[in-house]
């Protein structure tokens, strides 16, 4: 007896998507458990860097910084070391310029907090465009 029928044999299918989602949760766990390189641990040697100097279409403010703490907008000292004081020189000097350029020319062994300063004065006084002053490092 022969209980088949000749006619249509169905063939056998494998179902991918069990292995897609076994694939993707390997994924999500390598994802999770990897370590991540933080940028607190990089050396910093700063400030150097290679680039052509762009040019200025209005004279810029020109702010040095020195090791000390010590503030000079274009050669002009202020009459305090404070952000007050900075931020009246650098209105005075920025009156009748359109949209001057700051450019903070920092000592390399300048403090963080004394280009931060310079940095909120010339927001206090308007001046929106900030650059860095920088050097060509040795090749």
């Amino acid at each position: 007896m022969n209980f088949r029928r000749h006619g249509h044999r169905e063939e056998p299918e494998i179902n991918f998507i069990p292995l897609i989602d076994l694939l993707l949760v390997i994924l999500i766990f390598l994802m999770v458990t990897t370590t991540y390189s933080h940028f607190s641990e990089l050396q910093v040697n700063l400030p150097q860097a290679e680039g052509k100097a762009e040019e200025q279409k209005n004279s810029p403010l020109r702010v040095e910084v020195s090791q000390q703490g010590q503030y000079r907008v274009n050669g002009v000292a202020p009459a305090a070391m404070t952000v007050s004081a900075l931020t009246d020189l650098l209105k005075a000097q920025a009156s009748g310029k359109t949209q001057p350029v700051v450019i903070i020319n920092a000592d390399a062994l300048a403090t963080h907090q004394a280009v931060v300063t310079v940095m909120e004065a010339a927001r206090y006084a308007g001046l929106a465009q900030l650059t860095f002053a920088t050097q060509m490092g040795p090749k």
